[in-house]
């Protein structure tokens, strides 16, 4: 059922963007309610307002934390103009109606990214702006809500091109978006004043990005987030599905090394290569151009259609290396300019600059009927207990260290070979370690890589000591893995019996 507009109640924290609708609620003759500085930019406008307090009999108190919780506010916005008992009362009280309500939200979120003041938090927290908009979402059927000012620019244009009228099906979609808004803001409160998990699932993020298909062309997806925070995008397409997926495999994995993201240092850099999330090509080298060659040298034909990564600055040189293989995405802290020339050759060829790293404390997946929430696994290992037949050297330890973060950005059951910080072979996504090995000596030998002095990473236990028996064989020197297998002294024996280092580390790394 189509309505005519015939009275409006306005009161926003940001007022850009309102003119324009205020100058057309005027056009139309709409009676216009409001409160404080909403009130004061009205009037500067030469355009006549109604103050709140004329509806109410009372002032704004309370330091301005009481100004619209009132009968009269609220029983204008509620009144069912269909029930005559409604009616009734709201002429008895001198309730008038209220056929639209364009109020926003105290700034919570931006108050709590700028300070860590309690007070001023708290004092951003909204009681009033909810409450009407809940009520004019709820009585949809009269009222119309607003509840973002970037629906401003649409709602004037609907308000002109229909003569101040609205229809049911405007006022409904209006409504769902109002209980969007006012669903994300209480999340974030909530999140705010929880220490730790509560009862309920709470996670809220705005800005959908409809993705151009899901996992695969007959799926739909949405991307919900602020990727602007973390990126700046210098070529290329949009990101799809699969691209994120892979994009934030990468990013975790250039998270373990502590590399400041936002500038070129002259200290040691990692180049990783990045397949179906799993890292295919790594190596830390003192330049990211030999990085680059021996990240490729480690599985070549994967990294075709991949995404890299490095915690460097990317010259001209490594970019007319990289040039010459397929790839999705390349990021990286920066590029010189000679370097983007390059690379922006090809145009559907994404570059992203890293701006910051995520800093997200948790991750969920939904599961059957629910949703599956867990801490991040943070950290490489809790303990360093030299359980071999020897210690391990100074290199030996640097690429234990090395592999150990590589093996754990590996889909389980996972093995990592490594030499001279380079990934030499790896086996991921295997259903038996043993398997894992096997297909990382494989990958290994494919790429006319000699194993001799290479040391091995497990993301998980040896269930049995036939792992460290065939790495042994294939040259293999010194073992990590997080021990805690009831047969861990089968491995340890064998170690010690061949003058082997292995190391437990406590940390099981599995990821499925």
């Amino acid at each position: 059922m189509n309505k005519k507009i015939q009275s409006a109640l306005i009161s926003v924290f940001y007022k850009d963007g309102l003119e324009p609708i205020v100058n057309e609620l005027s056009r139309l003759g709409i009676t216009i309610y409001s409160t404080g500085g909403t009130q004061k930019f009205i009037e500067d406008l030469g355009i006549n307002v109604v103050p709140v307090e004329n509806l109410t009999s009372y002032p704004s108190i309370l330091g301005g934390r009481v100004k619209t919780l009132h009968p009269s506010v609220f029983g204008g916005i509620l009144g069912r103009r269909e029930l005559e008992s409604d009616r009734k009362e709201m002429l008895e009280y001198k309730i008038p109606e209220i056929d639209l309500v364009i109020v926003d939200l105290y700034p919570f979120e931006e108050t709590l990214a700028n300070t860590d003041d309690e007070k001023a938090i708290i004092e951003k927290i909204d009681i009033g702006g909810p409450s009407m908009i809940r009520a004019a979402a709820k009585n949809f059927k009269d009222v119309l809500v607003v509840a973002e000012k970037k629906d401003y620019a649409a709602i004037k244009d609907m308000l002109k091109t229909q003569n101040g009228e609205t229809t049911t099906e405007q006022r409904k979609r209006y409504a769902a978006k109002a209980f969007e808004v006012v669903a994300h803001y209480d999340v974030a409160i909530a999140h705010y004043f929880l220490s730790e998990g509560g009862e309920y699932f709470l996670e809220s993020s705005p800005q959908p990005q409809i993705m151009r298909y899901g996992e695969n062309p007959h799926q739909q997806g949405v991307f919900y987030g602020n990727l602007n925070d973390l990126f700046k995008n210098l070529n290329g397409k949009d990101l799809s599905y699969n691209n994120l997926v892979d994009v934030d495999a990468a990013i975790q994995l250039i998270k373990e090394f502590k590399t400041d993201v936002t500038k070129s240092t002259e200290q040691s850099v990692i180049f990783a290569i990045i397949k179906h999330t799993n890292v295919c090509g790594a190596a830390q080298r003192a330049s990211v151009h030999e990085a680059w060659k021996d990240a490729l040298a480690g599985d070549p034909e994967s990294a075709f259609g991949g995404i890299l990564i490095t915690n460097g600055m990317v010259d001209a040189q490594t970019a007319n290396a990289i040039n010459e293989l397929f790839f999705e995405v390349l990021i990286a802290p920066s590029f010189e300019e000679a370097a983007l020339q390059i690379l922006k050759s090809k145009k559907k060829r994404i570059l992203l600059q890293l701006k910051n790293l995520p800093t997200r404390s948790g991750q969920f997946r939904s599961i059957q009927n629910g949703v599956l929430q867990q801490s991040n696994d943070e950290g490489n290992y809790s303990e360093w207990t030299e359980a071999g037949g020897r210690e391990t050297t100074e290199e030996e330890k640097e690429n234990l260290i090395f592999a150990n973060i590589i093996c754990k950005h590996l889909k389980s059951n996972a093995i990592c070979l490594v030499k001279n910080n380079q990934l030499m072979g790896k086996g991921c996504g295997q259903t038996s370690r043993i398997d894992a090995l096997r297909q990382a000596i494989e990958k290994a030998s494919q790429f006319n890589f000699d194993l001799k002095g290479a040391v091995m990473a497990s993301d998980a236990f040896f269930p049995f000591d036939d792992c460290i028996k065939l790495g042994h064989a294939a040259g293999i020197e010194a073992y990590i893995q997080p021990g805690g297998s009831i047969r861990d002294k089968d491995s340890i024996e064998y170690a010690k019996e061949n003058n082997l280092p292995m190391v437990l580390t406590g940390m099981r790394h599995f990821k499925h």
